[in-house]
Parts: C-alpha cells; structure tokens; sequence
C-alpha cells in the first residue's frame, strides 16, 4: 500500500508541477501597454484563436533580446523585418507574445499607443484583412470598382483619408448638400450638389461642416485610406480602402439651427429616400455597384409614418443596391415596460431630463387606466385618464391638465388601431408642463401607473423610464431598434466591443466600463421590431473606433479634444484621427466589408447578404440560437462570407459556350476565350471543360 501511496503522490506531484508550467503568467512587465491589450486580445478573441496558424494577426513590435542570437524570435514565429544590434523589428504572432515574453532572451517587447484602437484591428477582428490581401482568393479585394455611398452630417472634403493612399486619386466623386443655401442653378429639391475633385475642394465643406463632424469618421471606418499625405500612411485605414466615395449631407435635429423654419417639412424621410437614389443613381451613371451606409435613424412608430418609406427603399434596393443601416444605441435605457396580464397595477417612474414634452406610447388589448403622478418634494399632483375616455372623444383624441402648487401640465392623449396588428390599441401620450405662470427651472419628476385587465406595454419616446434605485434591469431594452435599421430591406447592424480604451494625443486613456470582451455592447439597440421581425442581422465592432475627424470645427487642441488620438498637417492644415463609439461605427464597419463582396459579385443583394451572414457569421454568444434579436445571425466574417460570395459569383455565370468533354480551352466568367493554359492566367474564376475553377 505504502508503494501505490507513493506512487499516487510522484503522479499527483507531477501533474500539479504541469499544471502550474501551463498556468504560468506572462512576463507583463516586458510589455508595453498596447502589447499587454494584444496579448489579453489573443486569450480573449475566438475569431484569433480560430484563424489558422498561418493567418493569425500580428503585431508590430520591438524585441530587445540580451545578445544577437534571433533563435527566441523564429522559435516563436516571428517575421524579423528588421534590427539595430540587439534590437529587434519583428511581426510577432498575438498568440506568440505570451510565450515570447518568457524567454530568458528577451528583455522587452514594445509597441507605441498610435496602434491602440486602430481600424486595422477593426478589419482584423471582422477577418477583413485577409479579404484585402486576397488570401486563399483569386485577388485581393479593396473596394476597387466599387461605390461607398454615405448619408450623412459634417463631412471634411478635404481629408487626405479620402485620397488614395498614395494621393495620386481623389476618390469623393460627388456630394449633395441637402442643407446648403447655393441653390443658383441647382434642379435638387434643396440644396445643390458638387460634382468632380474641383469643385468639391473648392467647398471644401457642406454647410453643417463648421458644427458637425459625424460624417467624416464614418466614410472613413467605411472607405478611408488612411492617408496622412506626405507620404504617410496611418495605421486608420478603413475597409474598402479603393473604393470611389457618393456623398449625401441630410439634415437631422443636429442641422436645426441651420434650416429655415418655413422649409421645416422639407427635411422629412422622404428626402432621405431621394439622397439614397442620388447616390444609387450616380452609381449606375459610372456603372459601378453600391453600398449606401446610414448612421442615422429614429424610434419605429406603430402608425405606419415609414411604411412608404420602407417601400420606396424596397424599390431602390435590389441587385447592386444595398443600403445599411445602425441599430440605434437606445439599449441602456428601458425601452419597453409591461404590467403582465396577472397583475393588476403596475409603475414606473420617468426621468424628464431638459425636455419640457414628455412622450409615451401605450399598447393594450383593452381599458385601463394612465396614472399620471408629478411631484416635486413634498408637492403632489395626479391625474387617472381611462383609454375608454380617450376612445369615446372625437377622432379619439383627449386633453386634460393639471394644475397646483405651481404647476400646470397639459396631457394630450391620441389612440388608433396599430398598423402591425388591428387588436391592439395604441395610444400616444404628450404631457407638455406649461411654463407660463411658474419658473420653467423648477424641478418636476413623473411617476405612471399601468392599471387594468390584461398585458399593457408602455413604450418611451421621449423621457427616460426607471424603477426607484435606477434599477434598469427591471425593465426591457428589447423593441429598441431605429428606423429604417427596421427596415425589411435594410440591413441593420449592431455594435460588439472589442476595444475597451484608447490612448488620446495627451498620454491619457479612455476606458469604457462596461466591457464584455466581445459580446454586444451595452448600449446597442435590440430587437424586435414592432411587428415582431428580428433585428438587427448583423453585428461589427462599434466601440473605440479610430477613424478621421473633420478639421473644421471645434473639436481641436483647446480641451474639446479628449477623444482625438493623434494629430497630422498636410498642405499647411491640421487633421485629426478621432476614437467614438457607437452603432454608428459598426454600421460603417458592414458597410465596407459588402462593398469588398460586391467587387467580387457586383449583382449582390441585401437578400444574399442576409443569407451569406446566415453561413458565415460567428456567434458572440453559442448560448443562443441564431438569428436572434441581440445578434442577428452573429458578427459579420469577411473571409468567410466571401467564399460565398464566390460561389455566388461562379453559379452565376451564363450562355458560356464551351464543348464538354476534353476541351483544355479556358473562359472567363463573362464567356471571353483565354487560351489554354493556366499557368499564364492572373487570379480569377475560370471555366474549363464544363466545369469552373479558381486560380
């Protein structure tokens, strides 16, 4: 027995010995910050973990070793591309840094912060990089022949990011300034556009472009070079980096200052439609596919306000017309409340923030009852509003009020049948404090009860919703999605986080709080849509995005500039690369990555992109089934949506003569003859004997 005993003991005493030689730490003190973010990134990423060996992503770096022997570096798969002494330039795998950092031979391994949060971690994470460089494809795919159009505010003109990325070629071909005043001559309902590298420098600018500067990150995560002139080529480059650039500058409630009160209903969504077609429209003048990104968007409604509108962007889409679309980033606010239909009463209070109206929407089956309570201290005021009260006015609209203690508040009520299903009551509640006989800074603070038979939902639109101790998770964030994300027709995306901070210019980090190490991000709107269809389809990364920022404007080195990561001049100006975060950055983000997918199958549409994603996506949570109303189908994968692509491309080919049997003779995929042997073909899809090929 003592033998065994013994021997169970040398077993144990090994397998621990093992144990903690495969638990060892790395050696972070050899490493920089950003090689620490890309050694976490390497344990953390499945997408990383998953790439085949040969593919997996690099970093950078400097490796000092304690003398010139190199063998630490080729052990661990590192490409040296150059050295100084003992002082090393290399490639290192992510999933080699752990292991490099515990070599005896190396001292240090460094990468400077202007690599923190880059888009070209952006387009590593969605497997974009492989796409570029035509990994295992016919070609690389860069956007070539392809147009990116954006709609959207404050575009820079000017930014070397929309050059080539070596400034031989201006790749902004056209901009319409819905909001511009130079309307002499112009045929567009308002505004003017600006055709031609001429003319667009010489503005250099739309109208917004002094207050906004939206536009100019998101064209850049979609189809910026990178270029900083001179020369320089950032780290920052977006995803469809060649591909020509359709600007439309719309007007949101950020451009309201700008526009004429008479020319208010002007700017509805039906202009937005027509800055689509004029963007899909100068597409099909040069002959080129197009990629729309919107990074825009307002709640759904259950009026149907957007249902022509969804229909005439049925209409635009279509083989070759794709538009995208952000999910909306309402996900950290209680979006949805619900007294269950085995509960007789239930409340919830409601945060008025600076806004005088207060806006609610209730469904319901039947009766209940709409408490309305306003306090401030001590001071308590109420109303109970019945929905039959409502029902029983004329054109079933109702106005009451309540008045004391300083207060007046008008309460409109308006109810209709929802559009999505006739048995549920809908009704929208406006409860407007009156300013005229106290002073408009007095605190007030709302509370509603739900009472009734049956499930009743309240919907906030303006106002924001909470349970006393702000515990949000009470309530839902789900039916979050904005329009036209919401769109049948409209592919929409929602932001996962892979960058929890970033480095600014002045040495100082940003972090965000509520990391998931990849999941969806806190605030990214979710599903579904309010006839019950599941959104968004896609995810990207959406936080810590580092893209070009307008160098008009406010935004500078005089303390409004905590989120700029890096300054550059060019022909005697100053520009900016910025970090933001939202679905407004993921958006972008897809948007490229179709625009690569559509120079390999230009016939591509928003159906065959649901379908590819539906293959190809990854699953930031195998919890789920997919699709879902958290990820859609899951974070979109370049490299491996293109595969389909391809596929899609070659199973497309037509009216190709050719003579089955022993025909050596080669075509390519447009019926052209290319002689007979492969070896002189470039990379492309061929087909030879009946059958089709790649090289």
């Amino acid at each position: 027995m003592r033998t065994e005993h013994f021997k169970i003991m040398l077993v144990l005493l090994a397998l621990q010995f093992v144990l903690a030689a495969g638990a060892q730490r790395p050696a972070y003190y050899k490493m920089s910050g950003l090689v620490r973010e890309a050694s976490l990134e390497a344990r953390t990423s499945p997408l990383i973990k998953k790439s085949p060996t040969s593919n997996r992503p690099v970093i950078t770096a400097f490796v000092k070793l304690t003398d010139g022997d190199a063998d630490a570096l080729s052990d661990n798969g590192c490409k040296i591309l150059t050295h100084c002494g003992n002082i090393y330039i290399a490639e290192v795998p992510l999933t080699a840094i752990d292991a490099l950092s515990l070599n005896k031979h190396v001292q240090r391994i460094e990468a400077g912060r202007r690599a923190t949060a880059m888009m070209d971690t952006t387009g590593i994470i969605v497997n974009a990089v492989p796409v570029q460089e035509g990994v295992n494809l016919p070609q690389g795919y860069t956007g070539e022949g392809v147009v990116v159009g954006v709609q959207d505010i404050g575009f820079d003109l000017t930014h070397p990011n929309f050059w080539s990325a070596d400034m031989s070629r201006y790749r902004i071909k056209a901009m319409w300034d819905q909001i511009s005043n130079d309307t002499l001559n112009s045929t567009l309902p308002v505004g003017r556009d600006y055709v031609g590298q001429e003319e667009l420098l010489a503005v250099q600018h739309p109208r917004d472009g002094l207050t906004q500067t939206h536009g100019t990150h998101t064209t850049g995560i979609a189809a910026g070079s990178g270029a900083e002139g001179n020369g320089v080529v950032s780290p920052y480059r977006g995803i469809a980096y060649d591909a020509d650039i359709c600007l439309v500058c719309n007007a949101t409630s950020d451009d309201a200052d700008l526009i004429d009160p008479k020319d208010y209903y002007k700017y509805t969504y039906a202009l937005d439609a027509l800055g689509f077609k004029y963007i899909f429209d100068y597409a099909d003048r040069v002959g080129k596919p197009c990629v729309i990104n919107f990074s825009e968007g307002s709640q759904m409604d259950f009026r149907g306000d957007d249902q022509l509108y969804y229909e005439m962007l049925d209409s635009l889409t279509g083989p070759g017309h794709i538009i995208v679309a952000s999910a909306g980033n309402s996900a950290l606010h209680i979006t949805r409340f619900e007294k269950p239909a085995d509960e007789s009463t239930a409340s919830i209070y409601c945060y008025k923030g600076d806004n005088r109206t207060i806006a609610m929407t209730t469904r319901s089956k039947g009766n209940f009852t709409f408490g309305i309570k306003l306090y401030r201290g001590s001071s308590e005021m109420r109303t109970d509003i019945a929905l039959s009260k409502v029902l029983g006015t004329t054109d079933s609209t109702y106005t009451d009020s309540i008045e004391g203690n300083g207060f007046k508040t008008i309460i409109n009520a308006t109810a209709y049948k929802s559009c999505f299903d006739p048995t549920d009551i809908i009704c929208d509640w406006q409860i407007v404090r009156d300013t005229t006989n106290f002073d408009v800074d007095k605190r007030w603070d709302l509370a509603f009860d739900l009472t009734g038979e049956g499930a009743i939902d309240l919907f906030p639109i303006s106002g924001t919703l909470y349970h006393e101790h702000w515990v949000v998770n009470e309530g839902e964030n789900f039916y979050s999605v904005n329009s036209p994300g919401s769109a049948p027709s409209v592919i929409c995306v929602g932001s996962t986080d892979y960058r929890q901070s970033f480095v600014n210019y002045l040495g100082e980090t940003g972090t965000y709080p509520n990391f998931s190490y990849g999941k969806r991000t806190d605030f990214s709107s979710m599903g579904p849509t309010f006839d019950e269809r599941i959104k968004p389809d896609v995810m990207a990364p959406g936080l810590n995005i580092i893209s070009s920022y307008s160098s008009f404007g406010n935004w500078g080195h005089n303390g409004s500039g905590s989120s700029n990561v890096r300054y550059f001049t060019y022909n005697g100006r100053e520009y900016y690369w910025n970090s933001d975060a939202g679905t407004s950055m993921s958006s972008p983000v897809v948007a490229g990555v179709i625009a690569l997918w559509l120079q390999a199958c230009p016939t591509l549409t928003p159906a065959d992109c649901i379908d590819i994603f539906s293959k190809s996506c990854y699953h930031n949570d195998e919890t789920l089934s997919y699709p879902n109303n958290i990820y859609g189908y899951g974070q979109i994968d370049a490299a491996a949506g293109m595969r389909y692509v391809l596929e899609k491309a070659a199973n497309g080919i037509k009216d190709i003569q050719y003579n089955a049997g022993k025909d050596d003779r080669i075509y390519s995929i447009d019926g052209r003859y290319m002689g007979k042997e492969t070896a002189r073909l470039p990379h492309g899809i061929y087909i030879r004997d009946g059958k089709k090929f790649i090289k």
